[in-house]
């Protein structure tokens, strides 16, 4: 197998290769501006890595890696205009460096682009690809309005959240592996099995993110700390704090989410210690752990060879500890 240096190399020459600048500029420019931002590119090496494990040339899984990729950054410049973001991996967001218009219809030429990448396999493994993509595309969809109703609601339930990070979130890290496995040919229970892996995994990495927003280190996370407090946003820590906190400071904490803060810091120092003493946060690890078991789980039912599942055990590992 390869590295995940390998795996993303061999993914952005292939990017390169097919998406270049061309007329008109105003709708082709944006693109190519996104896909050149500096990322990680999660997604289309585990969707290289998954071919890989089930014994198919790499190359063979190039077009759905860049339909995974091309979707994901759809749905970047798309979530961007609807939470008026300024930047995007530190550079001004599309939206902001060109307009509205051009965001929008450049998210949507992205859309369709993605969709054609899976043209170029036979029809059976077509048939397959494009079957889960459009799936996996209206279960984001579906998330982002999740997200969108839950700014608006003071309550929401545990099972609620757990389901909108499914959907924004686990479904397409879930997707990008089963695409892998379905260019190799794998077995249907085998595809089905690595899909559970990469969607446990995915709810285990949010609600790590969701913590580390809160309880991480700004040196290592690569953010700054309070984030999600200072925007509001109903993450697992606060639903579970408000099903623990009596009445008082349960009021306390939805009064915290309400108002303007006269001082961001004050504010974080103060959501903290009532995470802290609802217990939220050791709650919090121990989803985590829980999900990365039920991941871990699936990977076992794999009948690949140990040193395939060695490779992706250790990715998972890397993944949760932000090393990739």
């Amino acid at each position: 197998m390869l590295t995940i240096k390998e795996y993303n190399a061999l993914f952005t020459q292939h990017l390169e290769q097919r998406i270049t600048p061309k007329d008109p500029s105003g709708l082709y420019a944006p693109i190519h501006y996104i896909l050149t931002l500096k990322a990680k590119r999660l997604r289309p090496v585990l969707t290289l890595m998954t071919a890989d494990v089930f014994g198919a040339p790499v190359t063979r899984a190039l077009n759905a890696a860049l339909a995974v990729e091309l979707f994901h950054n759809f749905t970047l410049i798309h979530d961007d205009i609807m939470d008026r973001a300024l930047l995007r991996r530190g550079q001004p967001t599309v939206h902001e460096k060109w307009d509205l218009n051009t965001g929008i219809l450049s998210g949507d030429v992205m859309l369709v682009m993605a969709m054609q990448c899976l043209e170029h396999y036979p029809p059976d493994t077509f048939a397959a690809l494009s079957g889960l993509f459009h799936k996996t595309a209206v279960k984001v969809c579906e998330g982002q309005q999740y997200d969108m109703d839950f700014e608006i609601r003071q309550r929401v339930t545990i099972p609620e959240y757990l389901e909108m990070i499914s959907c924004k979130t686990a479904v397409l890290v879930a997707a990008a592996m089963k695409m892998g496995a379905i260019t190799a040919f794998a077995p249907q229970d085998q595809a089905e099995a690595i899909y559970r892996f990469g969607l446990n995994l995915g709810i285990a990495f949010q609600l790590k993110d969701d913590y580390l927003d809160t309880f991480g280190n700004a040196g290592t996370f690569g953010k700054r700390i309070g984030g999600d407090i200072t925007a509001n946003k109903k993450t697992f820590l606060y639903v579970k704090a408000l099903e623990t906190l009596d009445e008082k400071d349960a009021e306390q904490l939805q009064w915290l989410y309400s108002e303007p803060a006269k001082s961001e810091a004050q504010k974080i120092d103060d959501v903290k210690n009532l995470f802290l003493k609802s217990g939220a946060d050791v709650q919090t690890l121990a989803e985590i752990e829980r999900y990365t078991d039920h991941a871990f789980a699936f990977l076992e039912q794999l009948t690949v060879d140990a040193a395939a599942k060695t490779a992706l055990r250790d990715f998972a590992a890397d993944l949760m500890n932000r090393i990739f």
